[in-house]
């Protein structure tokens, strides 16, 4: 065991459900129980033997962990025996670590030297073979994040935000992007901005890189490692059309050719490889309605007339919207209609009501979000708040049939929500 152990995610606190999930898993489990690893290494590194000699047995899949697992030390005997190390190359070793879920990667990085320094490039060859899956990190209170695992229905426990942030930072604006391995919130300190950075690698969080024109209320999503902020308002108040790419290895910021029209209190999805600026204000009483699309290979820009017609209002949240499947949909909060987008005629069709309980102050309080196939809706649960509720669907194009996911006691305001794929 190494005396210096850490783990490279947060910890597991507290499972929301008994009910086994019925998300779509997309990575094998570690193993079942303590008593039961050193039976299932050796047992896979046999038939590894077997697979380096003759290549027809496939490996065995691990079956699922118990919650209890996570967070007790493991019996490192079979592990640290370096003959049974030598016998795997490494490439095969990340073969396996391939088909295990990112909730097992602490366990992992814990065992000796060798795993934990493999973590990191883990992640970046899950994002070349397509494999991700998606925790959801959300904010109710200024300095403290709370992140789900929907794949097995836990919460993980997010370190607060460092407490030497003034109270300028605290009530200010703040925006939340998911990029990578990393959570960036912005804020402003005073007169300057600020960006932090929460990495899942560290479980920390540390001062991010701050924008070649720093502003908030702007729009943005990611796709992989890069992220796109479009729009937005300075601290000196200009509404700006200006565009900035992120790119989360580098940590750098690369100015983009700028939108067509200035505009703060948009939203920003990826839809089929390309980046769409939807809706936001042009000043302090102009609504727009229309949208723009990047293409990220010709580098330009088209708008998009009435793209967002009826999503927002003057005094209402930037418009609720998210991807599925390349497939735009938006919670228009006037009714609490989930909408659907026809890209071919630019028009929107209504699909069902928003779960019961949701409950929005102009669209502010609540989170609409993609999370892998479906369709997330985070609220206060109930008309006496105090507890925050997940709901989830899967837009099939039919009607909306939302489930709860999970339920905790909480402030029941959502100021910030970003999904992390990976």
């Amino acid at each position: 065991m190494l005396e210096d152990r850490f783990y490279l995610i947060s910890r597991v606190f507290e499972e929301s459900s008994e009910e086994e999930s019925n998300w779509h898993y997309p990575a094998c489990h570690f193993h079942e129980s303590l008593n039961t690893k050193k039976r299932v290494l050796e047992d896979g590194l046999a038939e590894v033997e077997e697979e380096l000699g003759k290549r027809k047995k496939p490996l065995r899949q691990p079956i699922n962990p118990k919650l209890g697992d996570m967070n007790q030390p493991l019996d490192n005997s079979a592990y640290n025996n370096p003959n049974i190390l030598s016998r795997l190359p490494g490439d095969l070793i990340m073969t396996c670590f391939l088909r295990l879920s990112r909730s097992d990667y602490g366990a992992i990085a814990s065992v000796n030297r060798t795993f934990h320094s493999m973590i990191q490039d883990l992640y970046k060859h899950r994002r070349r073979q397509g494999i991700m899956e998606h925790w959801i990190y959300f904010s109710c209170t200024a300095l403290q994040w709370q992140a789900f695992d929907p794949y097995r229905r836990r919460w993980i426990k997010v370190p607060q935000m460092p407490a030497s942030l003034t109270e300028t930072f605290t009530f200010s604006d703040k925006e939340s992007l998911a990029v990578g391995t990393d959570l960036l919130v912005f804020g402003r300190e005073m007169t300057s901005s600020v960006v932090l950075r929460y990495s899942i690698l560290s479980n920390s969080w540390s001062p991010g890189v701050v924008m070649n024109s720093p502003r908030c209320l702007f729009g943005s999503a990611s796709l992989g490692g890069k992220a796109i902020i479009a729009g937005g308002i300075t601290n000196n108040g200009e509404i700006l059309n200006s565009v900035e790419l992120y790119d989360s290895e580098t940590r750098t910021w690369e100015a983009l050719p700028p939108m067509n029209r200035a505009r703060k209190m948009c939203s920003g999805v990826f839809m089929d490889d390309q980046f769409y600026v939807i809706g936001g204000m042009a000043n302090e009483r102009e609504v727009l309605t229309c949208g723009e699309r990047y293409d990220m290979k010709r580098g330009s820009w088209q708008l998009i007339p009435n793209m967002s017609a009826g999503l927002s209002g003057e005094h209402g949240a930037p418009p609720l919207v998210a991807v599925v499947n390349n497939v735009l949909y938006a919670a228009r909060y006037a009714d609490n209609i989930v909408m659907k987008y026809n890209k071919e005629k630019n028009t929107w069709k209504g699909l069902g009501k928003l779960p019961e309980r949701s409950d929005s102050m102009n669209g502010w309080g609540i989170a609409f979000r993609a999370c892998g196939e479906r369709l997330i809706v985070i609220g206060r649960r109930g008309p006496r708040g105090g507890m925050i509720e997940l709901n989830s669907c899967v837009p099939n194009g039919g009607k909306t049939e939302w489930k709860t996911i999970a339920v905790m006691q909480s402030a029941d305001f959502v100021f910030n929500c970003a999904v992390m794929g990976c």
